[in-house]
This record gives C-alpha cells, sequence and structure tokens, in this order.
C-alpha cells in the first residue's frame, strides 16, 4: 500500500530491454508505477508527457546521450526529481566525476543487489517528499511574510495619515483666534494653544499637564464640575482677572469622558 499521498512513479532508463525488465521486476510487489525508456531522449520525452516522476534510475553507458547527460536534462528541467545512475565498476571512476554535473543523487554500480536498490529508492522516495513538504513550508512561509510585510506597510501608511491629521489638527487648534484647552477625565491639561495657555496661566502655576484640582484657582475646577453636570455650557467668567466667555462641552475619550474648553476675551 502507497504510504504516500500522491502515486509514486520511477522512470528506468537503458538501452538493454532485459536490464529494464530486471529493475521493473524488483518492484513487482511495491504499489509502484514503472516506466521503461531505452534512450535518453525517449526518457525525456517520457517525462515531459508523463510526469511528474519523483525517481529517475538511468545507466550510465547509452548511445547518443550518456546517463549523465541525461540527468543533467532531467535536473535542468525537474530538478526536484531525484536521480539515480547505474554503471559497471569500469566506469565509476568518470562516473564519480561527473556526478556535479547531472546533481546525481546516488551511484549503484551493476551488478546491483536488489535489497539495496530497493532500499535506496525508499531512500529515495523520503528525500523526495521531505524536499517537498520543505517547498511546501518556503511556500507559506514567503506567503505569510509577504501577507504581513503589506499588512505592516498598510499599517506605516495608516500611521502616517494620522500623524499628518495630528499635525493639521494641533496647526488648526493652535492658530485658532479663541483659546482651547482639552481636560482628560482625571482632571489633567491635556491641551492648551497658546491663547489659552496665556489666559490659563492667571488661574494655574504649570498649564501643561497641571492637575485642576491641585495646581489651578477654584474657579477653573468649579468650570469643569459645571461642564461634567450639564454636558454643555456658555458661561461669563472672570479667569486671572481677565472678563471671557467659555464654552464647554464633554467629548466621548478612551471610554470616558474628556472636556473640552474655548475662551472668548471680551
Amino acid at each position: 500500500m502507497n504510504q504516500y499521498s500522491e502515486q509514486i512513479k520511477i522512470l528506468c532508463v537503458d538501452d538493454e530491454r532485459n536490464v529494464l525488465r530486471a529493475l521493473e521486476r524488483i518492484f513487482l510487489d511495491d504499489d509502484y508505477e514503472i516506466v521503461l525508456a531505452g534512450s535518453g531522449d525517449e526518457g525525456l520525452k517520457i517525462m515531459e508527457e508523463s510526469g511528474p516522476f519523483q525517481v529517475v534510475i538511468s545507466d550510465y553507458r547509452m548511445p547518443v546521450m550518456n546517463g549523465v547527460e541525461f540527468l543533467k536534462a532531467v535536473y535542468g528541467r525537474w530538478p526536484e526529481t531525484v536521480r539515480i545512475v547505474l554503471s559497471g565498476y569500469a566506469d565509476a571512476s568518470a562516473i564519480v566525476a561527473a556526478i556535479n554535473e547531472g546533481h546525481i543523487y546516488r551511484f549503484i554500480p551493476k551488478p546491483w543487489n536488489d535489497d539495496e536498490l530497493r532500499i535506496t529508492i525508499q531512500n529515495c522516495l523520503e528525500r523526495y517528499f521531505l524536499q517537498k513538504k520543505n517547498r511546501e513550508l518556503f511556500e507559506q512561509l514567503s506567503a505569510a511574510n509577504q501577507a504581513l510585510e503589506e499588512k505592516v506597510q498598510q499599517r506605516t501608511e495608516q500611521l502616517e495619515l494620522r500623524n499628518r491629521a495630528l499635525e493639521f489638527s494641533q496647526s488648526l487648534l493652535g492658530n485658532l483666534p479663541v483659546g482651547v484647552a482639552g481636560i482628560d477625565i482625571n482632571g489633567m491639561i491635556a491641551y492648551c494653544n497658546d491663547i489659552a495657555a496665556k489666559l490659563l496661566q492667571g488661574v494655574c502655576g504649570d498649564v501643561f499637564g497641571a492637575d485642576v484640582a491641585t495646581s489651578c484657582d477654584a474657579s477653573l475646577g468649579n468650570l469643569l464640575e459645571q461642564v461634567r453636570r450639564d454636558k454643555d455650557i456658555s458661561v461669563d467668567t472672570v479667569l486671572g482677572g481677565k472678563p471671557c466667555r467659555v464654552l464647554g462641552r464633554t467629548i466621548p475619550f478612551c471610554d470616558n469622558e474628556a472636556i473640552v474648553l474655548v475662551f472668548l476675551e471680551v
């Protein structure tokens, strides 16, 4: 029973029919599809028309195109296929020198041992599916990285837009012809444009970051209490000895209510 998720196809290439039949007999008890070719050209054509093949076994000594030349062509077009070359001992030195050309996984001398060849094929299949799994994981990782880069880029663009909007808002508030101050839920002056800062200097020691309850005149604290109670006010008062009209309103901020005060000198 095939333990893998796809049909195992092994291509055997040799110009001697008796060698091909011997190879075919070795795998009769295995759930493999064994395909035979009598030359390198025929083997390439079969791979083109009937691939993919997980393993290719090729004889070294063949006319026109020898085994290393054939396996080199296989590597160039189907690099994931595991390549094995068969050869007599007389060719061993030439095979070893040519292994890098065809990126050959294993050199098996003739005559071979059937059991050893079957074990070699099993190792080839383990190598093939391990490399396939690694490729799939790498592709998934690359896709995840690409998606993350796109999200980071999108988030960066959003932050840049928000920063520009914040800079514009601060510039706009800073250049208004009236005083504007923002007080957070804890009663701290979190924002103050120049006009409001000059006005509040008369009632607060330090304006920015000042705690209204402890650092400012009670008149400002009373205004805040009135805004919290009424939500929206418009009153005439005196701050720091200067008469002014104060517009106040609560606004939602971070699941709480902040207060905005607008000061108009009269």
